[in-house]
């Protein structure tokens, strides 16, 4: 099962592989709370900034965040975690900075890799 924490949320995906997904390592985080960094897929900076001030809405940082994928470098980061997904049988936390109830790109992100485990 894919499953989405916030990196700061105490025992958040234990037991689970822990799989760090943003861009900048998140303050005040040891190397030892995740087990993996792709940080490829977080959010380009540009795209942080304007979801964070306010001047793009939910809708539109998804579209955005997903048009990221058409690059090449995005696609095999998105492969190779797919591929660990496979490895683990399932169990691994996406993890960022953001708090578990807010919208956040690892949602959108558990749904990209949610398809790709289907046959």
């Amino acid at each position: 099962m894919i499953k989405t924490a916030s990196i700061y949320s105490p025992q958040a995906g234990a037991g689970s592989l822990r799989v760090l997904v943003t861009r900048y390592w998140p303050r005040g985080v040891r190397k030892e709370a995740q087990d993996r960094w792709f940080r490829l897929l977080g959010p380009e900076p540009a795209l942080i900034k304007a979801w964070k001030s306010g001047s793009i809405g939910w809708d539109e940082f998804r579209e955005r965040y997903l048009a990221e994928y058409s690059s090449i470098e995005k696609k095999a980061a998105l492969d190779e975690l797919s591929a660990l997904v496979k490895g683990a049988g399932g169990d691994v936390t996406l993890l960022c900075t953001c708090m578990e109830d807010a919208p956040c790109h690892r949602k959108i992100l558990k749904e990209l890799l949610t398809c790709k485990q289907k046959p």
